[in-house]
């Protein structure tokens, strides 16, 4: 799945020449520009889904800048709102940069201040919708977690499962760690008649030793010492519906000789019963790592792995379905607990190129504890807290430092016609000009 990259731009301008040179010049440069002569006309027009950013004038009959700015904000407060201004409105644009505004620029600008704005505007937009389009996809598909996502492989697994969801032959499920084998039994189970019933899912390799005939076959009343009760097995638990054997090369080989015949004969007997039981399940068995060497070494049954293996399936790894990390991720970071009072997580750039290029070699599980750890504040989230704290100063001070790049080359370097323009007393313009590190020689011609 493909992050969005946005190219609208909504711009307000009340003057007719400027508005359609201003569109000109954006359409340029590749953006697609609605452009609006008012802002009643282009509110009329805007959702809180709005595919893009807005530029708006700050001072326009009708509903001003500001007032525009109010009502985009209430309709989606993520909505970047870029206002141009004069330079005698730069303190009401310092306001409305606190009330909500993306960014601001002072007229006559040059083109590339304002263009640079809007990459970074439409960038912040498309993270705002990708997340956004991420957790509805996520809530609405339906799907066992590990299922979710459009890479060939994963439609490929998943038209398999529901082909074969409703057969009654036994299934082998292959796959790395963490890549969620047990999702895809699941998904078998639901998929099929038998879904009203239980699925049982057993854990091979944390069998506790001695106990391993009784955990999954069961025993009778006083059977042995210790047997005060009755108790029924994991497979007869399975009866009229699914067994799940997860790791089944991890289990003992005196347990795999029995499973043997229950896969042949389905039917157990239980330890101190008088006659064995038939039970009615279908079996689907999980395997990690390489089923060749496990075969080799004897940890595997030849008989067994052949009476699994009428159809096998292999659950594909992370780098494999790239496209679909970012769904399963905004899945999981939604369904993940987040502190108290916190804000729901938003995937930054950062995180995004995190989830791209990573290698994930635990799989799903790893990319879980990723997303825990994200929806709590303590991964991707640094540099999100340190640009939110200090990028209204910042933004403010690339402002100022701008007018007065502007302004100095308007006038060829001349202080005193750069005071006339500006307003401001010598002393603070040359306050300024240091602080920025400006010299009005180097705007003088010859």
């Amino acid at each position: 799945m493909n992050f969005l990259r946005l190219e609208t731009v909504a711009l307000i301008e009340d003057d007719d020449d400027f508005r359609n040179a201003l569109a000109e010049r954006m359409e340029v440069e590749g953006l697609s520009v609605r452009a609006y002569r008012s802002a009643e006309a282009a509110l009329a027009e805007i959702d809180a889904d709005f595919p893009g950013v807005v530029v708006t004038d700050l001072r326009m009959p009708g509903l001003d800048g500001r007032q525009t700015l109010n009502r985009l904000q209430a309709l989606d407060p993520a909505l970047p709102v870029i206002l141009s201004t004069g330079h005698g409105d730069v303190a009401e644009a310092v306001a409305a940069m606190r009330g909500g505004a993306y960014d601001f620029v002072a007229k006559p600008f040059a083109f590339d201040r304002l263009c640079e704005s809007l990459t970074r505007a439409l960038e912040k937009r498309a993270l705002v919708l990708d997340n956004r389009r991420l957790t509805a996809l996520s809530s609405e598909a339906g799907l066992e977690l590990p299922l979710l996502g459009d890479s060939p492989a994963i439609r490929s697994l998943r038209a398999t499962i529901a082909q074969i969801a409703d057969a009654r032959m036994d299934v082998l499920i292959e796959g790395e760690t963490g890549v969620g084998k047990e999702a895809v039994a699941r998904a078998l189970h639901n998929g099929g008649r038998r879904r009203p019933h239980p699925f049982v899912a057993v854990n091979c390799g944390a069998l506790p030793d001695g106990l391993i005939e009784s955990e999954l076959f069961g025993h009778e009343l006083g059977a042995f010492a210790g047997a005060l009760r009755r108790r029924i097995g994991h497979v007869e638990r399975a009866h009229g519906g699914s067994l799940f054997l997860d790791a089944v090369e991890s289990m003992p080989t005196a347990a795999q000789v029995k499973m043997l015949r229950v896969l042949e004969e389905r039917e157990i007997h239980p330890i101190g019963a008088s006659e064995p039981r038939t039970v009615d399940i279908r079996v689907l068995a999980s395997a990690t790592g390489d089923l060749d060497q496990a075969l080799a070494s004897g940890r595997l049954r030849e008989e067994l792995y052949y009476r699994l293996n009428v159809v096998r399936l292999r659950v594909p790894p992370l780098r494999e379905r790239r496209e679909d990390i970012p769904l399963l991720f905004a899945s999981l970071a939604a369904r993940a607990p987040i502190a108290a009072g916190a804000e729901p997580p938003v995937i930054t750039d950062t995180v995004r190129s995190h989830l791209l290029e990573h290698s994930w070699p635990g799989n799903i599980r790893e990319l879980s504890h990723f997303a825990q750890r994200f929806a709590l504040g303590l991964e991707g989230r640094e540099d999100m807290a340190s640009s939110e704290t200090r990028g209204l100063v910042e933004r403010v001070a690339d402002f100022e430092k701008r007018i007065l790049e502007d302004t100095l080359e308007a006038v060829g370097g001349n202080v005193s016609e750069a005071l006339l323009q500006l307003r401001v007393p010598r002393k603070t313009l040359y306050d300024k000009l240091k602080r920025h590190n400006l010299k009005p020689a180097d705007y003088r011609s010859g």
